[in-house]
């Protein structure tokens, strides 16, 4: 079963990295502008006129641009409402880049992806430590009987709200231990937290999925897949820093530790 897991990992493990470094991974990212910041709708290099509504953007262009949607060139003006899809689908491209629409409290921006970006071609890897079935422990979910929405600071120097569905206990290290989690749309479960690795042989903090639970709460804590957050990999990601009480007090050092 150990040898299995082990596998398992391994596959995982080379899965991580190629999204990593997919055209459009996180390391394509180049940009993320917020068009607030631009109240004249130019944003730093990228063409058209960007202007933010209440319920979407608007954007206007010309045959010089360059830009086009859905494929075909762009002459005029178009609203758009944020992207969903992955980011190689984005409605709006120039060229091989893709200008993903996006709306984080109200706030609507523009990130560009690159495929020809620096970190692609620079990209060292990921340190990860080996498969460890010692890390790999049941856990135990118990929801709020609402969700808790708390303010946590996010890696681009802003506060936002981050909603919490409840709480993954398990044991770690001899000790019982709990981190507040989200959950995400299929059920699964997802901890943002740091431990006594952060900052030192690890990054600052990193991401724990878990599966969705039982009808009993029961899934497994698996720290051997523990994830760098995407703003390990480019500094324009938002990603959300551990909520208050996500810091493991135990020096983890399964899973992603840092990129090198």
């Amino acid at each position: 079963m150990t040898t299995d897991a082990s596998d398992a990992w391994k596959q995982w493990h080379e899965e991580r990295v190629k999204a990593v470094t997919a055209p459009y991974g996180p390391l394509a990212l180049t940009g993320t502008h917020w068009i607030e910041d631009y109240p004249e709708g130019r944003l730093p290099d990228i063409p058209g006129n960007w202007v933010a509504e209440e319920d979407g953007v608007v954007l206007t262009a010309g045959d010089a641009d360059g830009l086009t949607l859905d494929g075909r060139p762009l002459a005029g003006a178009v609203r758009l409402a944020a992207d969903r899809g992955p980011e190689a689908g984005a409605r709006v491209a120039l060229g091989e880049k893709r200008l993903v629409v996006l709306v984080r409290e109200g706030v609507w921006g523009v990130r560009v992806h690159d495929p020809g970006a620096e970190a692609r071609r620079a990209f060292p890897g990921i340190e990860a430590g080996p498969y460890d079935p010692d890390w790999a422990v049941p856990a135990r979910f118990t929801p709020y009987d609402v969700t808790r929405t708390v303010r946590v600071g996010n890696a681009d120097g802003r506060d936002r709200g981050f909603d919490l569905a409840g709480e993954l206990g398990f044991t770690l290290a001899g000790r019982e231990r709990t981190l507040k989690v989200a959950r995400q749309a299929d059920g699964a479960l997802w901890a943002v937290f740091a431990d006594a690795t952060s900052g030192d042989t690890s990054f600052r903090f990193r991401f724990l999925f878990a599966g969705a639970p039982d009808g009993e709460g029961r899934t497994t804590a698996d720290f051997n897949r523990a994830q760098l957050p995407p703003c390990a990999f480019a500094d324009h990601f938002l990603c959300p820093f551990p909520p208050p009480g996500n810091t493991l007090d135990v020096a983890v050092p399964a899973g992603e530790r840092r990129v090198g």
